[in-house]
């Protein structure tokens, strides 16, 4: 079967069906039709209104066409008619099943366009060119079918192509607004940590936490991305640079530090083995403040020299801690040899003033080389002495004047009452008036004991 279409070069199918009766030929009298021209024919009339756009292509060509007895087919339109080809097979419906399924393809493409306008799954630009360009060849289609009803369609997709492309550019204009006041913000924050920020493990973290983000950002214009990208840059630039300079300066520092702490790791060193346990234990507080104000030197540094410092340091307060407990010990066996020698005071005979008198100096004697016993206790076996000493003194041996005994007692109760300011001011830790108060108290016991010697002479 040969196919000629205007403005196509032919075609050669192998295998022709038989030929049907085609429509009856115009009679004598009619009008040659021709194209642009409206004429009657066996077909059906063209319409004068584009038909309604459906979404199922036409599937009856033979109301937008006709094939002429001598086989050329004609398609019908609102503005008349034209031929797009001729059919000499001698089939007539095979010519309309042919021009219609060329139809259908047509139609289809339109549908498929208009679908992907609607769900917005294609580039609307592209849309539109491609409804364009078949809105362009309709005119010269070799199809049967309402090419009227694809015209109105494919004018509808350019127009909503149109609109859809001018909302795609404002969408896009918004975005990139939004992406671009996105790199301003991380500019900006970049730039404020390269200027202000001293926390410099966390502002590193967050810079790099910035380029990880500024990576994920696109859509800017070229111009504007390269002048943002630069900004950043920059900025990161003067935080790496103020950063390493903050750390080549505490390099420098530590330097000294570790110099610094090394001489009094020294200085520890030389005292640790002193004996003058209240001067050097002052020296190692200095020496520890002193270590204190000096700073850091670098971690694995400060604590070695640390290390070194502390062990000079244990060394002497350990040895002054088992001095202070020997002197203790001393102190709490002299107090408790004192202990013994009131015991046997207070156990002195007074009938026998003379024998009482000597026991009591022989116990005076002993008691002196005791030596010292634990602060706290000293106030109250020295208290418990005096009443002996007391009672021995005041022990009525006959002859005695009564104005000198009495003004012996009057010293000795002198005595004892500044004994218990002392004990008092030592108690609430007062330690300057507990010292005067002792004194006080050592002068009026002189005085009553050479009050108490007159009255022994006297006899």
């Amino acid at each position: 079967m040969t196919i000629s279409e205007s403005g196509s070069p032919q075609d050669v199918e192998h295998s022709a069906p038989k030929p049907k009766p085609g429509p009856a030929r115009p009679g004598p009298g009619s009008m040659r039709p021709g194209p642009g021209s409206m004429r009657p024919g066996p077909g059906p009339a063209a319409p004068t209104t584009a038909p309604a756009v459906s979404a199922v292509p036409s599937s009856d060509p033979h109301r937008f066409g006709r094939v002429d007895p001598d086989g050329t087919v004609w398609l019908i339109t609102a503005s008349g008619e034209r031929t797009i080809g001729s059919w000499q097979a001698g089939d007539t419906e095979a010519a309309y099943e042919h021009f219609g399924r060329r139809f259908d393809d047509l139609h289809t493409e339109v549908m498929l366009l208009e679908q992907r306008l609607a769900s917005g799954s294609g580039d609307a630009r592209k849309i539109r060119s491609a409804a364009s360009a078949l809105a362009e060849s309709l005119p010269t289609a070799h199809v049967l079918g309402d090419v009227d009803s694809l015209a109105t369609r494919l004018q509808a997709i350019v127009e909503h192509a149109d609109s859809a492309t001018q909302e795609e550019k404002a969408r896009r204009e918004e975005a990139r607004a939004e992406q671009t006041a996105r790199k301003e913000a991380l500019a900006a924050e970049a730039e404020e940590l390269a200027s202000t920020s001293v926390q410099w493990k966390t502002a590193g973290d967050r810079m790099r936490a910035i380029l990880d983000e500024w990576k994920t950002i696109t859509g800017l214009d070229r111009k504007t991305d390269d002048a943002l990208w630069k900004r950043y840059s920059a900025a990161r630039e003067t935080f790496n640079r103020r950063r390493g300079s903050h750390f080549a300066e505490l390099d420098r520092e530590r330097v000294g530090v570790k110099q610094a702490k090394e001489s009094l790791c020294v200085r520890a060193e030389e005292l640790c083995d002193s004996t003058d346990w209240g001067a050097t234990s002052a020296t190692f507080r200095d020496l520890l403040a002193e270590w204190k104000a000096a700073g850091r030197a670098a971690k694995d540094i400060d604590d070695t020299l640390w290390h070194r410092f502390k062990a000079a340091q244990d060394k002497f307060f350990s040895a002054r801690n088992a001095a202070t407990a020997e002197r203790d010990a001393e102190l709490h066996a002299n107090a408790e040899a004192k202990e013994a020698l009131l015991a046997e005071a207070e156990k002195l005979d007074t009938s026998d003033m003379d024998a009482a008198r000597a026991a009591l100096r022989v116990i005076g004697d002993k008691w002196d080389a005791i030596g010292k016993v634990p602060r706290e206790r000293s106030p109250d076996l020295e208290r418990r002495l005096r009443v002996v000493e007391k009672k021995i003194r005041d022990t009525p041996t006959g002859g005695v004047d009564p104005e000198a005994k009495a003004r012996a007692d009057q010293f000795r109760v002198r005595a004892e009452q500044f004994e218990r300011q002392a004990e008092k001011a030592a108690a609430a830790g007062r330690t300057k008036d507990a010292d005067q108060a002792r004194a006080s108290a050592e002068q009026w016991h002189q005085w009553a004991d050479a009050a108490a010697d007159a009255l022994t002479k006297k006899r």
